[in-house]
């Protein structure tokens, strides 16, 4: 759409018109907000990549969930080297923290824990299905109270003392059982949805 708007001097005589092309404009506007989506979204795929990276590059599926044991068992530690004055620091690896198991629940819950299932072994799997609601638990405590207090240090310990027995019960017992009932084949195909998984939660 073309309009006219009329110049008019200081004196109020007529003095030119300048047409502007305002669909134009609009279609600039567009193509920027576009552009500016685009840009987004690859952003975000792109740290989506680099958060899941890592696993997709670890090898077989109970390789890579052994790394993110491993990266678990690192915040924790730096967790453990903080003191009561450093509450932001806490406050930021503890988000970090969650955000990493709740990637590895989901990695776990929606094709490991099933394929456990499949395999025979339904209540190893079931028990530790609801040993990740504990996990969510300890979360949410941990969150929930000052984190400068003597208590939330002593909870965070207790919930690592958890969380590892649940790491050494997969990697030492079920998940080597399970690896050993799959084709190679088949732990490729979990391997390749694991990552998917992950990938929409990174």
């Amino acid at each position: 759409m073309t309009t006219t708007t009329a110049t008019r001097g200081k004196d109020g005589r007529f003095i030119g018109a300048k047409r502007t092309n305002s669909t134009a404009n609009l279609g600039v506007i567009a193509g920027a907000a576009a552009g500016g989506a685009a840009l987004g979204l690859l952003a975000m795929l792109g740290r989506k990549a680099a958060v899941q990276a890592p696993t997709a590059l670890a090898g077989n599926w109970d390789e890579a969930l052994a790394l993110e044991h491993a990266a678990t068992r690192k915040v924790f530690d730096a967790l453990e080297a903080t003191d009561e004055t450093n509450t932001t620091k806490r406050s930021m690896l503890l988000s970090h923290l969650k955000h990493a198991l709740m990637k590895h629940a989901i990695e776990e819950e929606n094709v490991i824990y099933p394929a456990l299932r499949e395999a025979g072994q339904r209540e190893a799997a079931d028990a530790l299905n609801q040993e990740h609601g504990y996990v969510k638990q300890y979360l949410y405590e941990l969150e929930n109270m000052p984190n400068a207090s003597p208590e939330w240090i002593a909870k965070l310990k207790e919930f690592r003392a958890d969380i590892e027995a649940h790491m050494r019960e997969e990697e030492d017992e079920l998940f080597p059982t399970l690896r050993a009932q799959l084709s190679e084949e088949k732990s490729k195909a979990l391997t390749l949805a694991m990552n998917k998984e992950g990938f929409k939660v990174a």
